[in-house]
């Protein structure tokens, strides 16, 4: 699934292409994705000018003229392509054309992302990012902050990360990684990573986030940039799928471990990671 780094991978590369940009037409080839599709999209969305793309966590958001904001989620294998014409194939769910010339298609063959549509000015409220944790690269994303969203919490640190509700836009591959660069074990309970360990963990967030974006994202299986470029960080991962291979910087024997927590895999470095 798409994480943090690879979405705002894509919002910059449709910002770069598509702000100011007016949408020519939709075209919405079936109901639903994940859940229905709003059903007067195509309407709502033709003629209206891009204003700017953000993003919440793991969700795009298309800011449109008359206060209209387009949400969407690229769920498990969902892309956004730009390119002079529709790719005409079979998972092409939703096109969008411009005034000049350039089409979007939103590309998803397994159909687990979504859109919607909300107001501007009540974004926030809305009940896919009304519960979400705070940005981890805003600038009020520190130690303290991230150790007041541990606080009693029972659960393994490494869970207590891909909850939304605690931290936004973290996933699988980024909290692996993270927790290896503060050193710390997934299996180390959330609520006890405060002060030292909170700074440094925080800190690691930010720093494996960077990278990965500074990197165009991770490409494992279905993930592309806006311009159909591969992502390149996943070969500067550290631990993430390197099961038995060398920890860096580490003479361990083992190598990178992996365990399953909440039925995902984790990698990690037990000499290291305490």
């Amino acid at each position: 699934m798409p994480e943090l780094p690879e979405v705002e991978t894509v919002r910059r590369g449709l910002a770069a292409r598509l702000t100011g940009r007016r949408i020519a037409g939709v075209t919405v080839r079936r109901a639903d994705l994940r859940r229905p599709l709003p059903p007067d999209l195509a309407e709502a969305l033709s003629g209206r000018a891009i204003r700017g793309f953000g993003r919440r966590g793991k969700y795009l958001l298309v800011h449109l003229d008359a206060d209209a904001t387009l949400i969407v989620h690229l769920g498990m294998s969902g892309r956004l392509a730009i390119a002079d014409a529709p790719s005409g194939s079979a998972h092409e769910h939703v096109v969008f054309r411009f005034d000049d010339g350039t089409v979007l298609s939103y590309v998803d063959h397994r159909r687990f992302g979504l859109m919607d549509l909300a107001h501007a000015g009540r974004i926030e409220e809305h009940a896919l990012l009304r519960h979400m944790g705070p940005e981890p690269l805003a600038a009020a994303f520190d130690g303290p902050a991230l150790a007041r969203r541990l606080a009693g919490k029972d659960t393994p640190i490494k869970a207590a990360l891909l909850d939304q509700r605690v931290v936004a836009g973290l996933g699988n591959i980024y909290v692996c990684e993270a927790l290896f660069h503060a050193d710390l074990s997934p299996r180390r309970r959330a609520g006890s990573v405060q002060r030292v360990r909170a700074a440094r963990l925080a800190r690691a967030i930010q720093e494996v986030l960077e990278a990965a974006i500074a990197a165009g994202g991770s490409s494992l299986r279905d993930y592309v940039q806006a311009s159909g470029e591969l992502g390149y960080f996943q070969h500067r991962f550290a631990v993430y799928d390197r099961a038995g291979l060398p920890c860096p910087g580490c003479d361990c024997a083992a190598g990178v471990r992996r365990i399953v927590q909440g039925g995902r895999s984790t990698f990690y470095c037990a000499r290291r990671q305490r």
